[in-house]
């Protein structure tokens, strides 16, 4: 069987590093094959999915820096059909990309919002002047260069070898630290996430809303995982976009979905919250610095 597999493009981004470890280690474990397919958008490379266009997508979550990837959650709640079915953690490292031949020559520097937010001590220090141009990727800003020695890109030191392009500065995000975590989702009724199913998982994520925005609304949802010793990753607010002060809260939780005390967990969250959306269990797969 060979998996289609949706990434945030063009060839050269860290979703597509991402994908590509992922290929490695799937076809070493379940002798898969796979094809990477790029588009311009985390959500066109979720929705690419949902609609069946491929089917695994690539999605980063979360930075240890700048936190949530908020396309990539919106877009999971809007899609009923997907499921993650692993998380992949990768160092991140970001260089400066440009044919200047010094800093003080550049005036403008791209790449996508998430990676100039983690690098904006090092811009403030060392280019406090330039123009920053938020695009859809880290590897967009690259095909913007030309030549033009007043412009830079913020990207993957393999970006720039794919390219072709000189580095100007390397390792220029605020914190060496830096790492990403992706996840890789299907829909949960195809093939594909036979491959890498698992009996036994360590974390699920889920989201839910409260009936109504009542004092103790939200203690009560986390009681629930308190009184049965689940402990919680992560907890974040998104506004429902239904109205002004709606808000959803996205949870992870340090437990397999089968086991006994989960089950009891989700049966009282369907008691206590108006909508609750399971979006998978799966284990967390460190990746290898390239």
């Amino acid at each position: 069987m060979t998996l289609s597999i949706a990434h945030l493009g063009p060839p050269g981004t860290y979703a597509e590093q991402a994908a590509f470890f992922y290929v490695n280690w799937l076809g070493k474990s379940a002798g898969v094959e796979a094809s990477l397919c790029p588009y311009p958008t985390i959500a066109q490379s979720l929705q690419a999915v949902a609609t069946g266009q491929a089917q695994l997508a690539v999605v980063p979550v979360e930075n240890s820096i700048e936190g949530s990837v908020t396309m990539t959650m919106d877009t999971l709640w809007q899609l009923d059909s997907l499921r993650i079915q692993l998380a992949l953690v990768m160092p991140i490292a970001h260089t400066l990309i440009s044919y200047g031949t010094s800093l003080d020559k550049i005036t403008t520097v791209y790449s996508h919002p998430q990676a100039l937010a983690q690098c904006q001590g090092w811009l403030e220090r060392f280019l406090p002047t330039v123009q920053l141009i938020p695009g859809n990727s880290t590897s967009e800003a690259l095909q913007r260069l030309e030549q033009e020695v007043t412009t830079a890109a913020i990207a993957s030191s393999r970006a720039a070898q794919l390219y072709n392009l000189p580095i100007l500065a390397s390792g220029i995000n605020d914190y060496p630290e830096n790492c990403t975590r992706f996840w890789v989702v299907s829909q949960s009724q195809t093939k594909a996430a036979h491959y890498i199913s698992s009996t036994s998982t360590s974390h699920t994520s889920l989201a839910v809303t409260m009936p109504a925005n009542v004092p103790g609304a939200l203690v009560k949802t986390l009681q629930v995982f308190a009184q049965l010793g689940i402990n919680l990753s992560r907890i974040e607010s998104r506004p429902t976009k239904r109205s002004l002060g709606e808000y959803l809260f996205f949870i992870d939780v340090e437990a397999d979905i089968t086991a006994a005390k989960m089950q009891s967990a989700l049966a009282e969250l369907n008691e206590n919250t108006e909508i609750l959306k399971i979006f998978g269990s799966y284990n967390i797969l460190p990746v290898s610095s390239q």
